[in-house]
């Protein structure tokens, strides 16, 4: 009984370290950390408050306090996607931004840019959902956001982007940023690219926990 209580307090802790909040687009309801491992974070139903997002030109933003990080986002063009399946094409995951690796702790501001991933079925006027895929060591987690694609809209400006690094490097903990917030509209690329290898590993565990 020592044991099971010592194990559970152990995954317990190891969850409440590794999340990650979704900050822009506006996530698919509320934050649960304890849901982050379930698809959507535990949000199966689409909601009917889409955000209008840019087809060319658009960012996403993350929030974490878990250093040595990775993180890719999927899209499915199903009207209500409620299932890693429909994420999928041909058993793959259909990736709108390859996974990349990042060392540091804190927020984070990404390029998105729908339209250059050329996926069949999404253009200007489409409904699509979007699903941030993050592991910082613990397991996948997820988070999903529901859009409409529209190629009049080029940038996005009912967000502050924001990029500022935690130098504590502490797990959930809000340091003094090591660089200044970029300046509205502004994006941070991440530069270190995963492996081919653990992408798949990324995809396996994704198709693992929708067969649960």
């Amino acid at each position: 009984m020592q044991f099971s209580s010592l194990a559970f307090l152990a995954c317990l802790f190891a969850s409440a370290n590794a999340h990650f909040r979704l900050l822009y687009p506006e996530p698919r309801g509320a934050f649960v950390a304890a849901d982050e491992p379930k698809f959507c974070g535990g949000h199966t139903q689409v909601t009917t408050n889409r955000t209008v997002f840019p087809l060319s030109g658009g960012i996403f933003s993350i929030r974490t306090g878990h250093p040595e990080w990775t993180a890719g986002v999927m899209i499915s063009t199903v009207a209500n996607p409620n299932n890693f399946d429909n994420f999928t094409v041909d058993g793959q995951q259909q990736l709108v931004r390859g996974y990349a690796h990042e060392h540091d702790a804190g927020s984070f501001c990404m390029p998105l840019n729908i339209s250059a991933a050329n996926i069949p079925g999404v253009g200007d006027g489409s409904n699509v959902t979007i699903q941030v895929v993050f592991e910082g060591g613990d397991g996948n987690l997820y988070q999903c956001a529901d859009l409409t694609l529209s190629a009049n809209l080029t940038s996005v400006s009912d967000f502050t982007c924001e990029n500022a690094t935690d130098s504590s490097g502490g797990h959930g903990s809000h340091g003094t940023p090591s660089q200044t917030p970029a300046p509205t509209g502004a994006a941070l690329g991440l530069s270190h690219e995963m492996s081919a290898y653990t992408a798949v590993f990324l995809g396996l565990v994704g198709v693992a926990t929708a067969l649960l």
